[in-house]
């Protein structure tokens, strides 16, 4: 017998947004190893609808991603079923939101309501513990792995955009990001004002989704009168390695992060030098000088850029360390058994039984 896994996410593949990402990547690791496992996306259906579907699919247990967003229709279908609920929460979760006055108390009550808390990094589990210390027993760190579809188009055809099989002038620089606030979109731009007119064809290459429509707008409006910077619109994920591979130095420029961004692990994994803010999430895979480099301002990303953008050799150092890196922390089969502990010692099913 196996776990059967009613999972819950906000948003589902073939989003482009990264708990899609991440949920997609999970759920088919798990099938794949013989969990019953079923997805809804909350944002699809109405909630009578995908309640009365999860109840009938009987599962053992319910998997719900983001505290906030699915948290408390999780908690109240899985006391519904009479079934423990596993709650993996997210950088917004335990950065923003559980200290956010007007929704703390919605992602405290899912916290509080769920028999275990999975996250990304041990960093968000110290923050949480340090909120709300009785629940640290029920704290999980299960970390991500790397996932990417096969590429759905022949060899040298381009994104939709032109860009993926166009030879690039001078560096390539790839901002993989959902357009919103949390992960500045606008930062790198006026750095690279004072940077760009020594590197004659520097590309810098948006691509995302707008999550935020007032951060898209700003960042459209900022392009305009850049022609060396451009956003590429929300590519689907079977073409972002693609796009990572043809970047010279991938961005990470966000307020915070969950502990692991996806975008940071897959260029790590291509072997791409990446640039990051100086923040907990980042540091939980950049180390500094190692497997990337980290900035903390704007006059250190132009300085930490231009290291990069000058220094092929250091490029390659970096990417082939983070390519290791990756391939020794953070496989699937980690992530895999992560989840399989967990679900198999909530459902009460005994692996192998």
């Amino acid at each position: 017998m196996t776990p059967r896994v009613a999972v819950l996410t906000p948003f589902a593949f073939p989003s482009v947004r990264g708990n899609a990402i991440t949920v997609e990547r999970i759920a088919r690791g798990l099938r794949s190893r013989g969990v019953d496992l079923r997805v809804w996306d909350v944002s699809a259906a109405p909630e009578s609808r995908i309640e009365r579907e999860v109840l009938a699919f009987a599962p053992t247990l319910i998997h719900a991603f983001h505290a906030y967003r699915v948290g408390p229709l999780g908690l109240r279908w899985a006391r519904g079923a009479g079934v423990p609920l596993l709650l993996t929460i997210t950088g917004t979760d335990a950065n923003h939101d559980l200290f956010d006055p007007a929704r703390a108390h919605v992602v405290r009550d899912a916290l509080e309501g769920a028999a275990c808390i999975s996250m990304f990094h041990e960093s968000m589990a110290s923050r949480i513990s340090e909120a709300l210390p009785g629940l640290a027993p029920r704290l999980r760190v299960v970390p991500q792995s790397v996932f990417f579809e096969e590429e759905q188009v022949g060899p040298g055809s381009a994104d939709g955009h032109g860009v993926v099989s166009s030879p690039a002038a001078g560096p390539v620089l790839l901002f993989p990001a959902g357009i919103r606030m949390v992960k500045r979109p606008l930062f790198p731009l006026a750095p690279l004002d004072d940077v760009m007119p020594r590197y004659p064809g520097l590309d810098l290459r948006y691509v995302g989704p707008i999550l935020d429509p007032g951060e898209g707008d700003a960042l459209l409006s900022a392009l305009r009168d850049r022609p060396w910077a451009r956003y590429l619109g929300a590519v689907p994920h079977h073409r972002i390695r693609r796009l990572l591979e043809g970047a010279d130095v991938v961005l990470n420029c966000s307020i915070s992060e969950g502990g692991m961004a996806n975008s940071v692990l897959e260029a790590m994994a291509l072997g791409r030098a990446v640039l990051a803010a100086d923040i907990e999430g980042n540091r939980s895979l950049v180390q500094a000088g190692v497997t990337g480099l980290l900035f903390s301002g704007p006059a250190d990303f132009a300085e930490q850029v231009e290291r990069l953008i000058a220094d092929p050799a250091l490029r390659l150092r970096l990417g082939e360390t983070a390519r290791e890196r990756v391939r020794e922390r953070f496989g699937p089969a980690r992530e895999l058994e992560g989840y399989l502990e967990l679900y198999g010692r909530l459902s009460g099913v005994l692996r192998g039984a």
